[in-house]
């Protein structure tokens, strides 16, 4: 997975939305990417619930801890809480760094002291923990102890290289709860396929930080999924975790972040999955007609899902009726117009659309409902376009597209050239656009995904495609989807949505 910057400050605010409290937004100093992230997001991302970490790590041995331009890094990024990772392996610090346990321990404790002193709230990221601590169990615990004597508020115990299962997770964790005086926290990799069950483990010895990922992304086989071990907490454990309503919004949190990675998500996924309460027909179906408890651990309205086979009509009118409030809309009381707008979701999403990540697009969708007729700046009558390769030089391709639209009371008739089908598109409707619409030129596509769903059918398969533009004046973003039986028209059905939406929310007058 490569996120963007602005991947990034998209996701940001839907883990703020699902209420976790931290959100590690990267390694400022060390990745371009993840220092322009933090510049960013003091400007541009307004947090309610969760606080921003820079991950880094120790000073460097050898090396006095003012001086060393990694941790002056983590300063720079402005974050209130730094994620300082520390080798707590007695065979890492001698092989990989190269040096002696008891600089490794001064490494620690300096680089901890200098960051609080700064004003910054420290955890410490206990790399190699359980791996070390099986080797060296002394030596391993010393580490703990030299973050927290140097102020840490938390050392998360890592199984970095995730071959723990739960019974030696719980063992450990509890006799370094015995011998330590702190706030232990646990992060989990999946390699055993137990992230999950090693940190609900840990909680249980005594753990009181979780560190995740959404939908359990990660290097190799992935980290614990933040998603199912929140839900495993609070449904069957009751503790209270998640602000607000933040667990009823988990399956649309999780499929949003999907989007915007571009990783299809998951059927199977335990609590937000599609199939997660999916009933075939026989004997499920009698006993679900009797009480859906008889067949589901939950009730899946408690994480914003759904049964798949008795799909509740009051559930999806529910959720209709909050997202219409969410955007403006009082829908109360309007029984009618929102079982249309439902059974039209739903009919879309069979074709393949999906409004978890496409705000704008079921926003057009449902004033049309409300209206009676779509949305239209102008009219489109048609649209081509051509790739063109030079002769001998396959490298040399060019697109050129044109566009038939009446808008502004004319006929109007534009070319535009790019480096594919879809950008040659996008210039020529603005083209055509501008002399009417001169506000499309502060619009501006700044992310482009593309999804090929029923991929058993090959080069036949339904194409989806999500659009997001923001306009430059305003500072805005939103997203829109398009699907399609090839890659240019559901881009054409995107790129239209994402204007008619730009113009409707810039206040700009009907001039078709």
């Amino acid at each position: 997975m490569n996120l963007s910057v602005a991947d990034k400050l998209a996701i940001a605010p839907l883990l703020d939305e699902l209420g976790v409290g931290f959100i590690e937004g990267g390694w400022p100093g060390a990745i371009p990417k993840d220092t322009e992230f933090f510049k960013r997001a003091g400007k541009e991302l307004d947090l309610k619930h969760a606080q921003l970490a820079a991950f880094g790590a120790t000073r460097k041995a050898g090396s006095r801890v003012h001086d060393d331009v990694q941790v002056r890094a983590l300063l720079d990024s402005e974050a209130p809480v730094v994620t300082l990772v520390a080798k707590h392996d007695i065979r890492h610090v001698e092989r990989a760094l190269r040096t002696t346990g008891e600089e490794n321990l001064a490494m620690i404790a300096e680089s901890v002291a200098f960051l609080v002193g700064e004003g910054r709230r420290v955890i410490v990221d206990a790399e190699h923990f359980f791996d070390g601590y099986r080797y060296d169990p002394d030596y391993a615990v010393r580490a703990v102890v030299a973050g927290f004597e140097a102020g840490a508020e938390c050392v998360c115990l890592c199984d970095t290289n995730g071959g723990m299962l739960p019974e030696w997770v719980h063992q450990i964790v509890t006799a370094v709860g015995d011998r330590v005086d702190g706030r232990l926290g646990m992060h989990a990799h999946n390699d055993t396929g137990c992230a999950v069950a090693n940190t609900l483990a840990a909680v249980s010895a005594g753990a009181v930080h979780v560190q995740g990922t959404v939908n359990g992304y990660g290097e190799r086989t992935g980290n614990a999924d933040l998603l199912t071990v929140v839900a495993n907490l609070e449904l069957k454990e009751g503790r209270r975790l998640l602000a607000d309503s933040g667990l009823r919004e988990v399956t649309r949190i999780a499929h949003a972040i999907s989007e915007v990675t571009n990783i299809a998500p998951f059927a199977r996924q335990p609590y937000v999955g599609a199939s997660a309460f999916a009933h075939k027909a026989g004997l499920h179906a009698s006993a679900i007609k009797v009480d859906p408890d008889l067949y589901q651990h939950t009730d899946p309205r408690a994480v914003g899902n759904d049964m798949r086979m008795l799909v509740s009509d009051m559930a999806g009118r529910a959720s209709i009726e909050l997202k219409g409030r969410e955007l403006g809309f009082d829908l109360a009381g309007r029984g009618e117009l929102l079982t249309r707008v439902t059974n039209r979701v739903k009919d879309a999403e069979a074709q393949g659309y999906t409004y978890d990540a496409a705000d704008a697009s079921f926003e057009l969708l449902l004033r049309e409902e409300l209206d009676g007729e779509r949305l239209a700046f102008f009219r489109a009558e048609s649209w081509r376009v051509i790739v063109e390769t030079a002769a001998g030089d396959p490298t040399d391709a060019r697109a050129e597209g044109t566009v038939k639209l009446h808008v502004g009371g004319r006929r109007v008739l534009s070319t535009g050239e790019g480096n594919g089908p879809v950008n040659a598109l996008d210039h020529a409707l603005r083209e055509a656009l501008l002399p009417t619409y001169p506000e499309v030129e502060r619009f501006e596509l700044i992310d482009f995904k593309v999804r090929l769903l029923d991929t058993q059918h090959g080069t036949d398969a339904v194409t989806r495609v999500l659009v997001e533009t923001m306009d430059t004046g305003a500072e805005t973003t939103w997203s829109t989807v398009g699907v399609g039986p090839n890659v240019v028209e559901a881009s054409w059905e995107a790129l239209v949505d994402a204007i008619v939406y730009g113009l409707l929310h810039a206040g700009v007058e009907n001039r078709s």
